[in-house]
């Protein structure tokens, strides 16, 4: 009976996996893939590679975290209670792709086994308030961080990431000398070539922080009950490859996300900004949400580019009132030039609703609150009807 109730494990959580796959590529190498650098099926091997590296290195921190430390007795989690959680990490990822909003797995993986632990009188407060903590913290250093940016330094990148498209194919193959090589295009310039490395580099970035952060969510349970951590993070890696690679090509052609439509410049300052966090809180243990934290980095990123328009003095002094706005993210084309600090007229600021649609990212916001919290409640109610009638 145990082998069997394995088994059912197993396959939740390649199912888990699958869907981590599937909905992470497209966010990663989506502007990779739309700007014709990388093909689908690439995208989803560096997504595969990139994932396992840090689901390997630093990745077995956070499920060390969710498998034994969230919890003060390990011995809740047995494979009967792990199907019952990777049921509702499951469920979150199925109501969020119903829904067309990406659920915090993250947050619901968490909240599920809190609802486990506080069923079964086990639920380390310790650790659960230093990860609430740090959930509240995280978003608020996302924001600073790109108003910074926003404010100094975003023309400057802007000028930078502007990738000129040319005629033909970026690489080609010299055959002539002994071990054929890969050489640049016969149209492809510098610039061209500098700007598609980038814009891969960031899709391997946020894969990397993917695999850090959300292997925890598929395989956590079942290492809480015992089962060897290798083993689960190469089948983890295994079904999120798969996912990688099927269902993932329908999202690709996306370039941003239902939350906004990014410049390419901003899309590449917010995802190494929230990588950054993401990576850095799985250094430590802590899973975290990659969309939270890069929906409060947007918004910083524009509000940081709007005070553009007026410097510190007059701001203070109250001479001038800058149009904060995220739209300001879209007031100059990539590769164009940016007035100087106080120089600009605060009415041609954009307006957000160039950037956002405020139905859609209203429902972010409560999609991002509302299935973490069913998570829990519908955890803890189930496990206390399993202990009292079942269990």
């Amino acid at each position: 009976m145990i082998g069997a109730f394995l088994l059912v494990g197993f396959a939740v959580a390649l199912f888990v996996g699958f869907n981590i796959g599937g909905s992470n590529t497209g966010p990663a190498f989506g502007p990779a893939v739309g700007a014709n650098v990388i093909s689908k099926l690439f995208a989803g091997v560096l997504m595969s590679i990139f994932f396992f590296v840090g689901a390997w290195t630093i990745g077995r921190r956070v499920v060390n975290t969710l498998g034994r430390e969230l919890v003060t007795d390990p011995g809740v989690f047995t494979i009967e209670t792990s199907i019952v959680v990777l049921f509702f990490i499951g469920g979150a990822l199925f109501v969020g792709n119903y829904a067309g909003v990406p659920a915090s797995t993250s947050m619901t993986a968490v909240g599920a086994i809190a609802g486990l632990g506080v069923a079964a009188g086990e639920l380390n407060w310790a650790v659960m308030g230093e990860i609430a903590v740090w959930w509240i913290v995280a978003p608020l250093v996302g924001f600073w961080v790109a108003g910074v940016v926003g404010r100094y330094f975003y023309p400057t990148i802007n000028r930078w990431v502007a990738i000129e498209q040319t005629d033909g194919s970026l690489l080609t193959v010299d055959r002539s000398g002994t071990v054929p090589a890969p050489t640049l295009g016969p149209n492809t310039t510098r610039r061209e070539a500098v700007g598609s490395v980038v814009v891969i580099g960031i899709g391997c970035l946020m894969a990397f922080s993917s695999g850090t952060s959300n292997i925890a969510n598929a395989i956590a349970p079942l290492y809480g009950a015992g089962v060897d951590l290798n083993l689960l993070i190469l089948l983890g890696c295994g079904a999120v490859t798969i996912g990688a690679v099927t269902i993932a090509r329908r999202t690709l052609d996306t370039l941003g996300n239902d939350i906004t439509d990014l410049p390419l410049t901003a899309a590449i300052v917010v995802a190494v900004i929230s990588s950054g966090i993401v990576i850095g809180l799985s250094a430590i243990g802590i899973p975290a949400s990659f969309v939270i934290i890069a929906t409060m980095s947007i918004v910083g990123l524009g509000w940081g580019r709007a005070t553009r328009s007026t410097t510190v003095s007059e701001g203070v002094r109250g001479e001038k009132t800058p149009n904060v706005s995220v739209g300001a993210l879209t007031a100059e084309e990539p590769g164009e030039e940016a007035p100087g600090i106080g120089e600009e007229d605060p009415a041609e600021t954009p307006s957000a609703a160039e950037l956002f649609n405020p139905e859609t990212t209203g429902r972010v916001v409560v999609m991002q609150n509302v299935v973490p919290l069913l998570s829990t409640v519908g955890a803890y109610l189930t496990f206390r009807l399993l202990f009292a009638f079942v269990w």
